[in-house]
């Protein structure tokens, strides 16, 4: 497995493989890697002979009140993770390489970004959308692998890649849990045991909502407010968000008279966790 930190050995790297005739796969991530991560990787591994990661913590798509500073960065475990894992090659620039001085051009993703995260986040998704496109033009995969958690993101960067004509297959990666059903994620390593329990009440929510689905329910407010009394129950739960939407376009709906994806966002103590479920079916 190679480290590279430059786009300049990133490009020698992945033309070399190309060159053998492999097929690449890139893994994007912000180190920190979890289960979650390393399904990602395994997916790659399947479908592509050349497995890229990158690990870099991107600061254009954190907020001034967010927590850059101590997210965290345990390269050398990150990368013996990676090699375990069968990886080929790991990405892990400093933020002067990827953001140049001078660096002003940023890529803005409409109809998908204004709503949940993007308004609870606003910029977040410009600078996800920016050191997304920047990794794509740098290592020109085949493939590119994204988990399902992050599932707003997920349909920003789609919609990046068919408003630009990218010529990336987006893989979306079902969400790795815990065997209790908490989402797996980097920010958990910030929660005390406390905080850890109480954070269940994240999949019981989404569960809750599931079953009403399930059993009849298809007023999407009504299922809102199931899920959302699950999340109010836990005294060190805020909700920033529950919301039920249109899995594509992301816009409340009235009815559930198709699939739709149950999201939300919550703040455990001071750890704020995303996740999310689709449901329903045919009414």
């Amino acid at each position: 497995m190679e480290v590279v930190r430059t786009i300049e050995a990133l490009r020698a790297a992945v033309a070399a493989a190309k060159s053998e005739g492999k097929t690449v796969g890139l893994v994007p991530t912000m180190g920190a890697l979890h289960q979650g991560h390393l399904s990602l990787i395994e997916r790659s591994k399947e479908m592509d002979s050349f497995t890229v990661v990158s690990i870099f913590v991107n600061p254009t798509q954190f907020g001034p009140a967010e927590d850059f500073t101590r997210y965290p960065r345990p390269f050398e475990v990150d990368a013996e993770k990676c090699r375990k894992a069968g990886v080929d090659l790991i990405f892990a620039p400093l933020v002067e390489e990827v953001y140049p001085e001078g660096f002003a051009t940023y890529v803005e993703v409409g109809g998908v970004t204004e709503m949940l995260e993007g308004a609870y986040r606003p910029g977040h998704f410009r600078g996800v959308a920016t050191v997304v496109l920047k990794l794509f033009t740098a290592v020109e995969p085949k493939r590119a692998y994204f988990g399902m958690k992050d599932y707003q993101q997920l349909k920003v960067i789609q919609k990046m890649v068919r408003d630009l004509n990218l010529n990336i297959e987006i893989v979306p990666v079902p969400t790795f849990r815990e065997p209790d059903g908490l989402a797996m994620s980097s920010r958990n390593a910030y929660l005390n045991p406390e905080e850890r329990q109480a954070a269940l009440c994240l999949y019981r929510a989404l569960n809750i909502a599931r079953e009403a689905v399930d059993a009849g329910e298809r007023n999407a407010e009504t299922v809102r407010q199931k899920a959302l009394d699950v999340i109010q129950s836990e005294p060190l739960a805020k909700p920033d968000y529950v919301a039920v939407v249109d899995p594509e376009t992301l816009m409340p709906v009235d009815c559930v008279d198709g699939p739709v994806l149950v999201a939300l966002a919550v703040r455990i103590g001071n750890t704020r966790l995303i996740d999310n479920m689709l449901i329903g079916g045919q009414s």
